[in-house]
């Protein structure tokens, strides 16, 4: 951290509103905040915000499964199966990558707490009136939206998470978190089956009550995260210098008093320059001008790991039903199997990015899928494998995968200034959105439809190609993150100017 003498954050209270430049503020609360013991005020955190992914991944899944229910006769909507499919998908994905940039640059302006407020009510309120559809065009309108609120908590909530959780376990902890993605996916499949059912539930009434799901689960995350706080870190480089250090000392007494034990002493300080606001061109001249290579490190592992997951996921049903038989009712089945191995590689691979280092870690999980995937390619050219080996191939390549794909948002959630980190996980997620979310599926939607086995090899090892080359990109610039505080990886753009590397 810096170690450039200024005044003590204690001092500068009076200024800590200021809505200009004040003088420079030295403060220890991002090494305060590094060395706190793991206590109950982490898993809240955890709890509170890192559970927006088991959100996206249960809109993603239920969305899918009940596609053929709203086309039916009677379901109390005028849809067609293609319009939720293409139409409903490719706007929510639109949603998204637009609530990300919009509401990423609102959290690093306005703060974290105030808009992963804002962005989960726009979800809630958006998949509640999805449940209330009557027609096509207000149907699609409501997809829009949700996207919209989810697209905008990953800006808030990663940036907020990275912001609060200590160094030494940063990885492991936002690995899990990305990886919950797949536990909603698997809830929303499982639940889908039983609210699909017509025995049980009336045409027009289960589909409905699939969107409830998520709005019981965003409600209980609403009430979680109204303890939780701003980020001491956003306070600080906002002039709010003494409301961060008193957060920091009330975070500090609450941890001592569920774990008991004494605290170190904090080691390192950093001296700011307070400022309002990081104009668009500062923010892109820091992008593309003092971090070029981690601009282009962030590029290739969502690109690679976008087209990795459409080569595999975006037409896994098709593949099951066309080339081994398997009824339709039954795919959701194999998606749990896969959604499982997805969720296991982040759980028990994410340690090992903290201490074997992120560049190994990166790097081999991506080429180590990458590799097993060609060879899952392989073995489908030359036919053989069934259902079931098939879905084996694909848990394994997908347990490093996933672990691989939920690095992608830890290295840009880390190595940019904290003044522009919500904005620049907004911009890198929104471009791999786009192309998991558009252009895989129009690429690889007419391969693994086609019917014909060299087709789908082709979509298999475009995706591990480009999963091969983003690991080649981390082994060759990959940023050494591993137990480094966020101003160390990178000082924010109101202290000393900061470089590449």
């Amino acid at each position: 951290m810096q170690s450039d003498t200024g005044r003590t954050a204690s001092s500068t209270s009076a200024r800590d509103n200021a809505d200009n430049d004040t003088e420079p503020i030295r403060t220890q609360v991002p090494a305060r905040l590094d060395r706190l013991p793991w206590s109950r005020w982490h898993w809240r955190i955890v709890i509170g915000l890192g559970t927006v992914w088991i959100l996206d991944g249960l809109e993603v899944t239920i969305v899918g499964n009940i596609a053929g229910r709203l086309s039916e006769q009677g379901s109390g909507i005028a849809i067609t199966s293609a319009q939720v499919t293409t139409w409903a998908a490719a706007l929510y994905v639109a949603g998204a990558c637009c609530g990300a940039l919009f509401f990423g640059r609102l959290a690093d302006r306005h703060g974290r707490k105030k808009l992963f407020m804002v962005t989960l009510a726009v979800y809630l309120g958006a998949t509640a009136v999805t449940a209330l559809s009557w027609t096509a065009w207000f149907f699609l309108l409501c997809r829009f939206v949700t996207g919209f609120g989810i697209g905008g908590e990953y800006a808030a909530i990663n940036s907020a998470i990275d912001e609060l959780i200590p160094a030494r376990v940063r990885g492991r902890i936002d690995l899990i978190i990305n990886g919950t993605f797949w536990i909603g996916a698997a809830v929303g499949s499982l639940a889908s089956v039983v609210l699909l059912n017509t025995s049980l539930f009336a045409t027009d009434l289960g589909w409905r009550l699939a969107f409830a799901i998520g709005v019981v689960l965003g409600l209980v995350i609403l009430l979680v995260r109204r303890h939780v706080p701003e980020s001491p870190r956003w306070l600080f480089t906002h002039g709010r210098a003494q409301e961060a250090e008193d957060l920091v000392a009330d975070i500090e007494r609450t941890v001592t008093e569920q774990t008991g034990e004494a605290l170190p002493e904090a080691e390192g300080t950093v001296v700011i320059h307070p400022r309002r606001s990081i104009g668009f061109g500062e923010v892109a001249s820091t992008v593309l001008r003092t971090y070029p290579r981690r601009t282009v490190l962030g590029l290739s592992l969502f690109v690679g790991q976008a087209f990795l997951y459409n080569a595999v996921t975006f037409g896994y049903a098709v593949i099951l039903t066309t080339f081994f038989q398997v009824p339709n009712g039954s795919t959701g089945y194999y998606f749990v199997v896969i959604a499982v191995g997805n969720f296991l590689g982040p759980l028990l691979l994410g340690r090992l990015f903290d201490t074997v280092g992120r560049k190994t870690m990166i790097a081999g999980t991506y080429v180590l899928s990458g590799l097993l995937l060609f060879g899952t390619a392989a073995l489908f050219q030359q036919g053989a494998l069934n259902a079931t080996t098939m879905t084996a191939c694909w848990t394994v390549v997908l347990f490093f995968a996933s672990a691989g794909a939920s690095s992608a948002y830890l290295t840009v959630s880390e190595v940019f200034p904290l003044e522009i980190r919500a904005l620049c996980i907004a911009f890198f997620y929104a471009v791999g959105t786009a192309l998991g979310g558009i252009t895989g599926p129009l690429l690889f939607n007419g391969l693994v439809s086609s019917g014909k086995p060299a087709d789908t090899t082709l979509a298999f090892c475009i995706g591990a190609a480009l999963m091969v080359a983003a690991g080649l990109v981390e082994a060759a610039i990959g940023v050494r993150a591993e137990g480094r505080s966020l101003e160390d990886l990178a000082a924010p753009l109101s202290s000393a100017a900061p470089g590449d590397g």
